[in-house]
């Protein structure tokens, strides 16, 4: 498998687990393996979704990824402002802290500071659920390169630099699988480049003995939702069965399963992912003339932040 068809996995794997898990959202643990009890789950719909349709995860994933596109590189003000003609659309799912930052009227390069200055909360997994885009752009550059442009791209909503470290892990994982690498046996190494303050606590939830039961917060928080999506790709062997587990985890199903899906997709490949889930994945676009990607589309993304 080349890189290429990598970087489709991870793009395409990262809308395929938000979606499935989209109908799921705030559940309790098991409910997916109750309504799929011989593990073959199907795009059900559900709680306000279609099935097979993506949320704010994946279509931020795609502000992120065409801005890159078209203007040849990070061009920070521009995905904030992508981000605002989104958010004024008034999408069916957006994030407390995202939609706060967003809707404060500061500028770009404050508003999530001055956020989290006055809230005290700036954590929350936001910033990893667009990151498969992202990831894949800037996977060519190196490891200081695309950990450095995680963070910025975190910092645009996120005011804590645990968002910042955990975005930045997830891209340098992504990185690694591109290259046909494990990217758990890369996680040392990964945690070497974390902060020094932030490094404890995220070596905590990514060691080979956590589990999600060990968390401390709810899973919308950075470090249980890449925590638990560390697990889920180390304690099984398919991109099907990752996905599987990581939705059954319950919480915030759509967010866990797509960070999940960002990592097996690149380690599995696209032609791991089920037809059955990608032939009714579409992304809706609110702000942008209600454009609806579906999987084909999201190839041609992937394929082109790639080269």
């Amino acid at each position: 498998m080349d890189r290429m068809e990598r970087a489709v996995g991870t793009v395409l794997g990262s809308a395929v687990g938000d979606a499935l898990g989209a109908p799921f959202e705030f559940g309790l643990p098991g409910v997916y393996r109750e309504r799929f009890p011989d593990g073959v789950g199907e795009m059900c719909g559900g709680g306000g979704w279609d099935p097979g349709e993506a949320t704010d995860d994946t279509q931020m994933a795609v502000l992120v990824g065409e801005s890159l596109l078209d203007r040849g590189g990070l061009d920070l003000p521009e995905v904030f402002d992508r981000f605002r003609r989104w958010a004024a659309d008034e999408p069916k799912d957006i994030g407390l802290q995202t939609e706060a930052v967003l809707g404060s009227g500061d500028p770009w390069d404050t508003a999530a500071a001055l956020h989290f200055q006055t809230n005290g909360r700036g954590a929350g997994n936001g910033s990893l659920m667009r990151a498969a885009t992202s990831a894949v752009y800037f996977a060519a550059d190196g490891r200081q390169t695309t950990m450095d442009a995680a963070r910025r791209l975190a910092a645009l909503t996120h005011g804590d630099a645990a968002a910042w470290e955990g975005t930045a892990i997830l891209h340098e994982l992504v990185r690694v699988a591109l290259r046909g690498e494990d990217p758990l046996d890369a996680l040392p190494a990964t945690l070497a480049h974390v902060t020094e303050r932030q490094r404890p606590r995220w070596a905590t939830v990514l060691a080979p003995g956590w589990h999600p039961d060990d968390a401390t917060e709810f899973n919308g928080a950075v470090w249980p939702c890449l925590g638990s999506a560390v697990w889920a790709l180390r304690t099984t062997s398919t991109f099907e069965s990752a996905l599987a587990t990581a939705v059954d985890l319950g919480g915030d199903t759509d967010t866990v399963a797509a960070v999940t899906g960002t990592l097996a997709g690149a380690v599995y490949g696209p032609d791991a992912i089920p037809t059955r889930w990608t032939e009714p994945l579409h992304v809706p676009l609110p702000g942008f003339g209600r454009r609806v990607l579906r999987a084909g589309e999201l190839q041609q993304l992937a394929q082109a932040l790639a080269s």
